[in-house]
């Protein structure tokens, strides 16, 4: 038995849960134009539903505006269409050859609930840094029983809490870059 078996998925699962949560947070608007927040939306194209981003180009010409250019003429409607239902709350502006975002500076009241939603994707990354760390020291605790010694075991349960520290340090360092970032006016 090799205390990497489980140290090693436990690192994986921990820097798993880090990209996630950048990911994660890439998708929260922050006042500032982001190509980003048009990824979860999706636009009927030739029978199924692509993102926005695979039927159009999508720039930021400055910190305020996102400018989309269809392909397609036709795309023009049903692009407009799929943003206008999503939960962005931006409407867009058409003028027939590029279909504009305006993105509306946020409300403080916005900004606070923004900054609560990425706290909370922050706390699901926490616990999912923890639970890969509890299910590397229960595994090592099993191998105990299997012919691991004692002091092998206790010290991959501290470089099993190393990495967890480490990982929630990268945590807490995303999720204080997104607040200023939001808080930013």
């Amino acid at each position: 038995m090799d205390v990497k078996d489980y140290l090693d998925p436990a690192q994986e699962k921990m820097q798993m849960a880090v990209d996630y949560l950048d990911e994660a947070l890439a998708h929260i608007r922050a006042g500032k134009a982001n190509p980003k927040i048009l990824d979860g939306i999706r636009v009927e194209y030739y029978g199924s539903a692509m993102p926005v981003a695979q039927v159009a180009n999508v720039s930021v010409p400055d910190a305020r505006t996102i400018v989309i250019t269809p392909w397609e003429k036709a795309m023009f409607k049903e692009i407009e269409k799929a943003i206008i239902n999503s939960e962005l709350g931006i409407t867009p502006e058409n003028n027939g050859e590029v279909i504009r975002l305006a993105i509306p500076p946020l409300t403080e009241e916005r900004r606070k609930a923004l900054v609560k939603q990425s706290k909370a994707e922050a706390e699901q990354a926490k616990v999912s840094v923890r639970n890969a760390r509890r299910d590397a020291i229960d595994g090592l605790k099993k191998a105990i029983k299997q012919g691991l010694s004692e002091d092998a075991e206790k010290d991959a349960e501290t470089q099993a809490q190393k990495l967890h520290d480490k990982y929630l340090k990268k945590i807490d360092e995303l999720f204080a870059a997104k607040e200023k970032e939001i808080l930013t006016v």
